[in-house]
Formats: C-alpha cells, sequence, structure tokens
C-alpha cells in the first residue's frame, strides 16, 4: 500500500471526507492556476517577441538610415 492509499484510508476512517473532498479540489484548482499561469507567460513571451520582431521590419524598411 502506498502513502497516499495510507492517508486517504485513514481520513476517511476518521469521517473527515470533506476534508479529503477540499484538498483534492484545491489541488487541482491550484495545478490548474499554475498550468494557466505558465501558458500565459509563455503567450506573452512569444507576443513579445512578434513585437520586436515588427519593430526591426519596420526600422530596417522605413528608409530612414541610422
Amino acid at each position: 500500500m502506498n502513502a497516499f492509499d495510507r492517508i486517504t484510508e485513514a481520513v476517511i476512517n476518521r469521517g473527515d471526507l470533506a476534508h479529503l473532498a477540499l484538498f483534492v479540489w484545491a489541488s487541482g484548482a491550484s495545478t490548474l492556476l499554475a498550468m494557466t499561469m505558465r501558458d500565459l507567460f509563455a503567450a506573452n513571451r512569444r507576443f513579445d517577441d512578434f513585437v520586436r520582431e515588427l519593430a526591426l521590419f519596420n526600422h530596417r524598411h522605413s528608409g530612414d538610415p541610422l
């Protein structure tokens, strides 16, 4: 029996099923938030790279000398 099964069994035996459900819900919500933030940061980096390349393109094709 692994540790997770022992913890689950101990919680159920004590009658704290609501606490177990709340913990599982909170863990899932925190994991989803972390995944969302990671994706948001990656999208922000990609957008920043796009804007930087667009500015470089505009500078190269503006006809203005350096």
